[in-house]
């Protein structure tokens, strides 16, 4: 029985195989973008950070005198966040400690689940780090960092020609 070839046949002149069109790499792809999928939408990925992984959401936003940065930390206490403020960069870190119980007729569950965290953000502008304040409020911790007069001063608006 003579053998077929997988190959198409307008690429039989091809000297080295490439990938693209080598049936192994391909379920190979295949196999990789099954994983991917499976695991998105959960806490567990495979090689990172490992069960219960936290990283906060955060957003910055810049106006014409301050910077003002927001991150989402659910289930954190205000004593176990720290926030630090350099030059060029503003670190937040802390501790998050969750427990949940759930008692019912006939079961008991109890998850618990600890780890830190740590995003440390480069800062668009300078800032006076004397006069940065930080609150906390409901989950959701809301640092705002005065621009320096330097830093306003510098900021030029150009015009937009269209053509």
């Amino acid at each position: 029985m003579p053998k077929k070839s997988i190959i198409p046949a307008e690429k039989k002149d091809i000297g080295v195989e490439r990938e693209e069109y080598n049936p192994l790499f391909s379920l190979r792809r295949e196999m990789n973008s099954l994983f991917d999928n499976f695991f998105s939408g959960f806490e567990l990925k495979p090689f990172t950070g490992g069960v219960g992984a936290f990283s906060p959401s955060v957003d910055v936003k810049e106006s014409a005198n301050d910077v003002r940065v927001t991150a989402e930390l659910p289930g954190v206490n205000e004593k176990d966040i720290e926030v630090s403020l350099s030059k060029d960069s503003l670190t937040i870190r802390g501790e998050k400690q969750e427990e949940k119980e759930d008692k019912g007729r006939g079961y008991y569950r109890m998850e618990r689940s600890f780890g830190s965290f740590s995003r440390a953000l480069p800062l668009p502008a300078e800032v006076d780090t004397e006069k940065a304040k930080a609150e906390f409020k409901k989950g959701v911790l809301t640092v705002t960092l005065p621009k320096t007069s330097r830093a306003i001063k510098d900021t030029k608006k150009i015009s937009v020609k269209a053509e």
